[in-house]
């Protein structure tokens, strides 16, 4: 519940911050005197308090603050997709020294406002538009969702266990390919044959909400693959996931739920029904590039920052409720998989894996 009471302020502010106004609550480096370095942020239609990768890039910010008093941070929630280049064109004329544009659904936006303002300095995470002054932040979570695979695999009682997304863009379905692999890998060296409901890695077809929001979207679709015999589902769907995380809390223990993004136990107050989470260590990439630039670095477009399970920019979380429920040597399985897939014994692949 940890990160979720620090973001219930920035949930409150979210009118304030619409127009691109700096919330004032979140402009509060303090002090006078010296020149400030102002990192804006600009979400995705997910919001502030997505428990999601909105909120981990805002807590980014708010590390590296902490960590240089001289930077100021502000952020602004689009409310929807044309608020984008609307929102991103307000903090250039506000002369934001960074801005942060989050999520995959912000590149083409940011791609534009970007080639129009080469001298600005943008970052994005879960994107790469491919444009000189734009630092992009990418994450290899195909790597550590084939862990959770394994693990839903693993500890499955049905024999079935299933995943959807919020839309098939490729943050979204890395998640999914990787957790798919994770149960084949499962299946071939156990010699079992659990099933993937709600994706298919091979047609790249599967079940989506077709929103990041609406949490009885998410519920929905977690009822027709528990319905089908789930009793793990993995959602990646933002914050529309947490239909799901609170149907399978209040199910008592018929199916749980692999969380995305940031640990789901810190996020949602659903931690009960987490089996674990597929972390993107969104906040430190998004606090080292800050850090960089107040400090005068410039943040090359090439190669820009891919986090995988070697360099720690993706992990599983901790299975805190579970971690009773979960068998000793299913965890040792599961923690050799990090040491050979870092190693590169084994390769993940993914259509949708950044290039390095």
């Amino acid at each position: 519940m940890r990160i979720a009471s620090a973001f219930a302020v920035g949930g409150l502010v979210l009118g304030a911050a619409a127009c691109g106004e700096a919330p004032e609550d979140d402009n509060n480096a303090g002090g006078t005197g010296g020149k400030k370095y102002s990192a804006c942020m600009v979400t995705d239609v997910g919001g502030i308090d997505d428990k999601s990768f909105n909120t981990s890039a805002w807590k980014g910010l708010q590390e590296a603050q902490k960590a240089n008093k001289d930077i100021d941070i502000k952020y602004v929630a689009s409310k929807a997709e044309a608020d984008y280049e609307v929102n991103l064109t307000g903090y250039v004329n506000q002369k934001c020294d960074f801005i942060l544009a989050v999520g995959g659904l912000m590149q083409d936006a940011t791609k534009k406002i970007a080639a129009a303002n080469p001298n600005q300095q943008f970052g994005i995470v879960d994107a790469n538009p491919g444009v000189a002054n734009v630092y992009p932040m990418q994450f290899d979570t195909a790597q550590a969702a084939f862990q959770a695979g394994y693990l839903a695999a693993g500890m499955s009682k049905t024999g079935k266990v299933g995943t959807y997304g919020g839309l098939p863009i490729p943050p979204v379905t890395i998640f999914m390919d990787g957790f798919a692999d994770g149960v084949a890998h499962y299946n071939k060296t156990k010699s079992k044959n659990v099933q993937v409901l709600g994706w298919n890695k091979e047609t790249q077809k599967g079940s989506f909400t077709n929103d990041f929001q609406k949490q009885d979207e998410g519920k929905k679709v977690s009822d027709a693959l528990v319905a089908q015999g789930a009793d793990i589902v993995m959602p990646v769907a933002g914050g529309a996931g947490l239909g799901t995380t609170g149907a399978a809390k209040a199910s008592g223990g018929k199916y749980s739920v692999v969380w995305v993004d940031v640990d789901g136990c810190e996020s949602t107050p659903d931690c009960s029904a987490l089996l674990t989470t597929v972390v993107k260590n969104i906040p430190d990439a998004v606090k080292d590039a800050v850090l960089k630039a107040a400090g005068g670095e410039k943040l090359q477009a090439t190669p820009g920052f891919v986090g995988n399970l070697a360099n720690n920019g993706v992990s599983i979380a901790p299975y805190h409720e579970f971690e009773s429920k979960v068998p000793a040597d299913l965890k040792a399985e599961v923690e050799k998989l990090k040491a050979d897939i870092a190693a590169g014994t084994i390769t993940v692949t993914s259509k949708a894996q950044p290039t390095k």
